[in-house]
């Protein structure tokens, strides 16, 4: 679906953001950039759909190289939808409905298909009825999935979130969340963003690790959790679940070197090790 060959990006200063990448993401896939804040995540999705063009290297899409004339832009964009981390940065219409319909009528769609395509996004987002209220007016939660209804109704193959989960408060991140999951079952491609290691290992099937514009490691979320050289050069740390599970080995449990990283690989464990200890 995606593939980045050797890019490189530096800003008009001369300040290097990306040091040759090089990655893969499969169609289908829900996977995660994953650094500390300044590791240069956002310079590289912003690159994903053309919104900055490289230094050196290049974007391949469905196999096709990204070029800049506004007339592939227009049709690379409709293939990768990107979500801003503040929804402020992205909502600017006097109400949702024009908001939602500011992408399709881009396009040069009919008032009759980009209607039908923002009443079925805002379905989607569970925003429906709230058309013709003003953004401005909305909680950071409904903020985000107006946000995301804007990208569904380009009707993307790939949709890109930069710390998707920022500002909301726990409820608002699991309905996010659940979102997403929803699409990515749909057969929606899913990059998200983000340097909160809790979050990672409920969704990402692989994991890429960027340091100082670099990429350092990708894998399974087993993998890149397995290794502390990898964490300590991203200035990063386990999840709180697997530091549970590591402190209780240090008590004289047998981990037999498998920490959980999430809530329901803990229940998991702790069952077995009742199991071995009755």
């Amino acid at each position: 679906m995606l593939k980045v060959e050797n890019l490189s990006y530096s800003y008009d200063d001369g300040t290097k953001a990306l040091n040759d990448v090089n990655l893969e993401i499969k169609k289908g896939d829900m996977v995660s950039l994953l650094g500390k804040n300044g590791a240069g995540k956002s310079t590289l999705f912003l690159h994903f759909n053309g919104i900055f063009k490289p230094t050196k290297g290049r974007i391949l899409i469905e196999g096709e190289e990204l070029k800049y004339d506004k007339k592939s832009l227009i049709k690379f964009r409709q293939k990768v939808g990107i979500v801003f981390q503040n929804p402020d940065d992205q909502l600017f219409a006097p109400t949702v409905e024009e908001d939602v319909a500011f992408g399709p009528l881009n396009l040069g769609l009919s008032q009759e298909e980009t209607q039908k395509r923002v009443n079925d996004a805002l379905k989607k987002v569970g925003m429906d009825g709230f058309q013709r209220k003003a953004p401005h007016h909305l909680s950071g939660g409904q903020k985000k999935r107006v946000a995301i209804a804007g990208i569904l109704a380009m009707q993307p193959e790939m949709m890109v979130l930069d710390e998707p989960t920022s500002g909301l408060d726990p409820q608002g991140a699991i309905d996010i969340l659940e979102l997403l999951y929803e699409l990515n079952d749909e057969g929606m491609t899913i990059i998200i963003s983000t340097h909160d290691v809790d979050l990672v290992p409920n969704y990402a099937k692989k994991v890429f690790v960027l340091v100082e514009g670099s990429l350092i490691a990708e894998g399974t979320p087993k993998e890149i959790f397995a290794q502390p050289e990898i964490l300590e050069k991203a200035n990063l740390r386990v999840p709180l679940v697997t530091e549970l599970f590591q402190k209780l080995e240090k008590e004289g449990y047998d981990m037999n070197n498998d920490y959980p990283l999430t809530i329901d690989e803990a229940k998991e464990k702790f069952l077995e090790i009742l199991r071995n200890n009755n």
